[in-house]
C-alpha cells in the first residue's frame, strides 16, 4: 500500500482554475460567522461581552453600576487583600486547620480584582491605539520634514552647478 507525503489538495481549488485570467470568476468568500460556534471541541462566541461576576457564581465585592471609580475600588481591593493575607498567616500560625476560610477569601478578592483589571482592558486597549497613531503620525511628520529638507539641498546644489556652469 503507496502512502502520499502530502494530503491532495482539498476539492474547491477546481473553483480557482480561472482566477489568472478572470480574478472576478473567484467565489465570494463565506461571510462572517456571528452568534455562538464550536471550535476545536469548545463553545465560543463573537459576542465580545465579559460576564458579570455572578454569572460566573462569584459575589462582587466592589459597587455595582457604569459608574465605577476603578482606581479606587482596585486600591481598596488591594488594602483588603493585604489584610487578609497577614490574617491568613496568623491563622497558620494559631489555628493551622482553619486555614481554608482564608484562602477562598483571598481567592473571592482575586477574582474581583482581575474582574475589574479585565473591565479596564477595552479603555486599554483604546489608548494602545492612540498611542501607536500618534506614533505614526510623528514619524511620518519626520519623513516629510527630512524630504522638504533634502530637497531644499538638492535645490541648493543645483543652483549652485547652474552658477558654475554660468561661471565658465
Amino acid at each position: 500500500m503507496a502512502t502520499a507525503t502530502y494530503p491532495p489538495p482539498p476539492p474547491y481549488y477546481r473553483l480557482y482554475r480561472d482566477y489568472l485570467q478572470n480574478p472576478k470568476s473567484a467565489p465570494e468568500p463565506p461571510p462572517p460567522i456571528e452568534g455562538t460556534y464550536i471550535c476545536f471541541g469548545g463553545n465560543y462566541t463573537t459576542d465580545d461581552v465579559l460576564p458579570n461576576l455572578e454569572e460566573q457564581g462569584v459575589r462582587q465585592l466592589y459597587p455595582k453600576g457604569p459608574n465605577i471609580d476603578f482606581k479606587k475600588e482596585l486600591r481598596s481591593l488591594n488594602r483588603e487583600l493585604q489584610l487578609h493575607i497577614l490574617e491568613l498567616a496568623d491563622v497558620l500560625v494559631e489555628r493551622p486547620s482553619q486555614y481554608a476560610r482564608r484562602v477562598e477569601e483571598i481567592s473571592l478578592i482575586f477574582k474581583n480584582i482581575h474582574h475589574l483589571l479585565n473591565s479596564l482592558r477595552p479603555h486599554q486597549a483604546r489608548a494602545t491605539l492612540i498611542h501607536i497613531l500618534e506614533l505614526q503620525i510623528q514619524c511620518r511628520k519626520q519623513a516629510v520634514e527630512d524630504i522638504k529638507r533634502r530637497r531644499e539641498e538638492a535645490q541648493k546644489l543645483l543652483k549652485e552647478s547652474l552658477a558654475t556652469l554660468d561661471g565658465h
